[in-house]
């Protein structure tokens, strides 16, 4: 194997225990191992594990079930989802390491969530990937100047928007009215 294949395969496994997958493809490979198992079951995942057997012999059955998870899930995935990976994985490598480090919070907070919440935060993801350009760069200045509030005003800004969250339709259509925003934010239908 050459160096710069090593080095590739490295990255690859370090990738694929660093992110877990949080990201990536929905693909899954079909494996013959059973779920569970923290064996390799094929020649290529052998192979994984003899290319590196310091780590593999360091690593718990639980983590070890996760690298051949994912390296089932590499082997499965489309060369350029490969491509988008290792994009993303060299773009954390070049981050500061603060930075990586609150990436790494962010990750390991995100795997601590439920499921369904989970899934409600990617549909909200997606729903905002689909606005248009300058509405999304809009609701970013505006997310923006909130994070610059001090503390207190955040918070009552908060404790407002949860509140207006609870209210019926009829409240909220009061509530405009009394403020003198009926104008500004027609009835929706």
């Amino acid at each position: 194997m050459t160096r710069e294949r090593h080095i590739a395969s490295a990255l690859i496994v370090a990738a694929l225990l660093l992110f877990g997958f949080a990201s990536a493809t929905s693909a899954h490979a079909q494996s013959s191992a059973p779920p569970g198992s923290s064996m390799p079951s094929s020649d290529a995942e052998r192979a994984l594990a003899a290319q590196h057997p310091r780590e593999w012999a360091n690593l718990t059955p639980d983590q070890r079930e996760r690298v051949l998870e994912n390296y089932r899930r590499w082997q499965s995935m489309r060369p350029e989802d490969r491509q988008r990976v290792q994009q993303n994985f060299q773009t954390f490598r070049n981050l500061p390491p603060e930075e990586r480090k609150r990436v790494l919070e962010g990750l390991r907070k995100w795997r601590q969530l439920p499921q369904a919440r989970r899934d409600e935060l990617q549909h909200d993801y997606a729903r905002w990937r689909g606005l248009p350009p300058d509405q999304r760069d809009r609701m970013m200045k505006q997310y923006q100047q909130f994070e610059q509030l001090p503390p207190a005003q955040r918070q009552r800004m908060m404790t407002n928007w949860h509140r207006w969250q609870q209210m019926t339709p009829d409240q909220r259509r009061e509530a405009r009215r009394r403020l003198g925003l009926s104008r500004q934010h027609p009835q929706q239908p």
